[in-house]
């Protein structure tokens, strides 16, 4: 049994809503993102801190009865681990998290955080290139003793790729010996899966780049000259969405996904059931609104045409949509999650501090993998 501590305060979740706002604007300065981001990790160790509060006491009631049930909340190692960060009031060395505590991290990315899951988010070792195919071409027919060198070469490519440093703050209570190693581990992995869900989900979407040390978003031109100061260029608005009514909202939607069935160098791509849609929340009731209807058995039916997903995400512009094909954005972590004690600045009374540290990629396959629309929908009057 892993406990789960995602029942967030509402001021974590305005403040995360905040710091989205202020990352956004490209006309905020460093020192407004930080505090933008500074506000959203207290808040963070402020809902953990009241959750576990919270909780602890019925935890200690439960613990006899699972122990008797036969289940193990941590594995041997885990539990050695933090129990060993307890008796020390914290982690004494620069060491990497055991490694089934960095699968929950991943698993726990990719699951509480729809984005994340839709994007294919993958986990890797230590991740230098990228080697692809091309399905038309991996299987060729040739003369027996013919030369198929030039046909692999063709059929396969190699992507040198430039990860970035992905760095996540851990504050832990200095008086954790009154919590359980299960609890600091929870603890511990929420926070670090939190920040990173924030950072990575920005970064997938709006990247600049390598020139920033982040992921080339999905709204980046791949095609587009690089600024050398502000790295990639958003791309150009594909048109403009209304889910005006049945007819108008197929029709719309075919000529999205008809611009994402092709490639960049025009090879046809199969996106049935891979396509989705990204809105920021501001938005996604009123696309909703649209498609949502009364069927035959007098029960409310929301449903897109073409087997289409919507996603929320607060990195994404209001008043805009982006459409992109799931399986053709490449989204990794690689690495293992190190921590190391954070003595420089930020120092908090009753609190240690340590860093999160695991790197990340992201880039397009090419730039018709995914496109931004203008929304423009009418909302009825009631």
């Amino acid at each position: 049994m892993t406990i789960k501590l995602n029942n967030h305060t509402k001021a974590y979740d305005e403040a995360k809503k905040a710091y989205a706002q202020v990352v956004k604007n490209e006309s905020s300065t460093p020192e407004q993102i930080e505090t933008a981001w500074n506000s959203m990790q207290d808040e963070l160790v402020n809902s953990l801190t009241t959750q576990i509060t919270q909780a602890v006491q019925t935890q200690n009631a439960d613990q006899t009865i699972l122990a008797t049930r036969g289940v193990n909340v941590l594995t041997s190692e885990e539990t050695k681990f933090f129990n060993a960060v307890a008796q020390s009031d914290g982690f004494t060395d620069d060491i990497i998290l055991p490694e089934t505590t960095v699968d929950r991290i991943f698993e726990d990315l990719t699951t509480d955080h729809p984005f994340l899951s839709e994007i294919n988010l993958q986990k890797a070792g230590l991740l230098t290139r990228i080697i692809k195919s091309d399905p038309s071409g991996a299987a060729v027919w040739g003369k027996v003793f013919g030369e198929i060198k030039g046909q692999l070469d063709a059929a396969f490519s190699e992507e040198n790729v430039t990860q970035s440093k992905l760095t996540a703050f851990v504050v832990l209570p200095k008086d954790l010996e009154k919590f359980g190693p299960a609890w600091i581990e929870s603890y511990v992995r929420t926070q670090i899966t939190e920040t990173f869900a924030v950072a990575l989900e920005n970064g997938f979407i709006n990247g600049v780049g390598p020139i920033k040390d982040q992921p080339i978003g999905l709204i980046r031109d791949l095609e587009a000259s690089v600024n050398p100061t502000t790295g990639h260029a958003k791309k150009a608005v594909a048109g403009t969405l209304t889910f005006a009514d049945s007819k108008t909202t197929v029709k719309e939607l075919s000529q999205v996904m008809e611009y994402l069935s092709t490639k960049s160098n025009d090879k046809s791509v199969k996106i049935e059931g891979k396509v989705v849609l990204v809105v920021n929340p501001t938005d996604a009731w009123a696309v909703k609104a649209q498609y949502t209807f009364l069927n035959a058995n007098g029960t409310y039916v929301t449903a897109l045409p073409f087997n289409l997903r919507i996603v929320e995400s607060e990195f994404a512009e209001a008043k805009e949509l982006i459409a992109f094909v799931n399986n053709r954005y490449d989204a990794y972590t690689a690495g293992g999650v190190q921590i190391n004690k954070y003595d420089q600045t930020l120092a908090l009374e009753d609190c240690n501090l340590y860093t999160a540290k695991q790197f990340a990629f992201g880039k397009a396959e090419d730039n018709k993998a995914a496109a931004i629309y203008t929304l423009s929908i009418n909302t009825p009057e009631g």
